[in-house]
């Protein structure tokens, strides 16, 4: 499941919130079904999730009418579970109505809508409205006026939509699918990760300096990698906040310092929801060596996750998650990012002191090691 909050975008009908989706989102969605969800008449929550991989029964005809009924008991359960967490995820905001977007043919959508608009009304959010779009027509499940809402469904043209227009002029994108922002994230390839293996190698040799041997291996010694740590962090966000970028080396060099958890917490400390930070942050996890790429995707994750781009944080998390499945700070943001917790509870972040630098601004909280 993927959440986030809205930017702010003017929606008068079902077309319209059917153009916004995709911005609210950061992707265009299939096989989906959305939450939409509001505040009096603002707009302030956006969840999504993927349809059941089981079909249900469905009208023959393809009508989106409702239908609670399902060809097999097991998928049905299935269904009302995910529908529950959905709606609980959105219960969690600030928010007493929602409308239910599914996406995908009758046979899929129908049960799946139905399942997340009893899960909304049970958890006390008034459903507004809730639609099955498909191949560029929308159906309401609850509107049966023929003059509004035709059995043929309603076209809609998002290309020609004053909202797609709007969301595009204040910055807002929509990928054309959730692959191309799992792309986002993705390892860099070929030659460019011949070059980035190669940095990796001359890193290691140099925090090789950083160590000191002893019985039982090679310890890092704490003062020398964390001093070196917040250099490199400074340097590496001034960087990005002057539309620059690392070069190999550096990239190398900061994410094998990132192995520190003292590190890792005082990057976490600094980073916010800045467009800067996130674009550090994703480039050092796709340039990251795969043994490396923890913090750095965390560090992206909390980023966008602070952002309001939850999409985008579900993909990084999931990324560390399938190279180091116990990294204790991904299972953490994983279970924010899947309970659907605002940014604004949060009540801090780590506040580390280095030894020989400026103590930054405390903030309650507590590093996950």
């Amino acid at each position: 499941m993927t959440s986030t909050d809205l930017p702010r975008l003017s929606v008068r009908s079902c077309a319209d919130l059917i153009a916004a989706v995709p911005y609210l989102l950061g992707f265009h969605p299939a096989d989906s079904v959305v939450v939409v969800a509001m505040h009096g008449t603002r707009i302030t929550f956006a969840a999504r999730a993927d349809l059941p991989d089981r079909d249900g029964s469905a009208d023959p005809s393809g009508s989106a009418r409702p239908n609670t009924e399902s060809a097999d008991p097991g998928g049905s359960d299935e269904r009302a579970a995910a529908a529950r967490h959905l709606a609980a995820v959105v219960a969690r905001q600030t928010t007493d109505r929602a409308t239910v977007l599914g996406y995908g043919p009758a046979s899929r959508v129908t049960c799946a809508v139905d399942a997340v608009r009893q899960a909304l009304t049970e958890a006390g959010i008034l459903v507004l409205d809730a639609l099955r779009v498909t191949d560029g027509r929308y159906w309401s499940y609850l509107c049966q006026a023929p003059e509004c809402c035709p059995p043929d469904g309603t076209p809609y043209d998002s290309g020609t939509s004053q909202v797609a227009a709007a969301a595009v002029l204040a910055g807002q994108v929509a990928l054309p699918d959730r692959a191309a922002l799992v792309a986002q994230v993705a390892p860099a390839g070929g030659t460019e990760q011949v070059r980035l293996r190669r940095a990796a190698e001359r890193a290691r040799r140099r925090f090789a300096g950083l160590v000191t041997p002893r019985t039982g291996g090679d310890v890092p010694r704490g003062r020398a990698v964390r001093a070196a740590g917040n250099t490199a962090i400074r340097a590496a966000l001034r960087r990005y906040r002057r539309g620059e970028r690392l070069d190999d080396d550096e990239v190398a060099w900061l994410s094998l310092l990132l192995t520190d958890p003292t590190v890792r917490d005082l990057a976490w400390e600094r980073t916010d929801g800045r467009d800067a930070d996130k674009a550090l942050w994703a480039d050092v996890l796709r340039r990251a060596q795969p043994d490396l790429i923890a913090a750095p995707g965390c560090l992206l994750a909390f980023a966008t996750w602070r952002a309001g781009h939850g999409a985008l944080a579900v993909v990084a998390v999931q990324r560390v998650l399938a190279q180091q499945p116990d990294y204790p700070l991904a299972l953490l943001l994983d279970d924010l990012l899947r309970r659907g917790v605002p940014p604004p509870r949060l009540a801090g972040w780590p506040a580390v002191q280095l030894p020989g630098a400026v103590r930054p601004r405390r903030r309650r909280g507590r590093g996950a090691r």
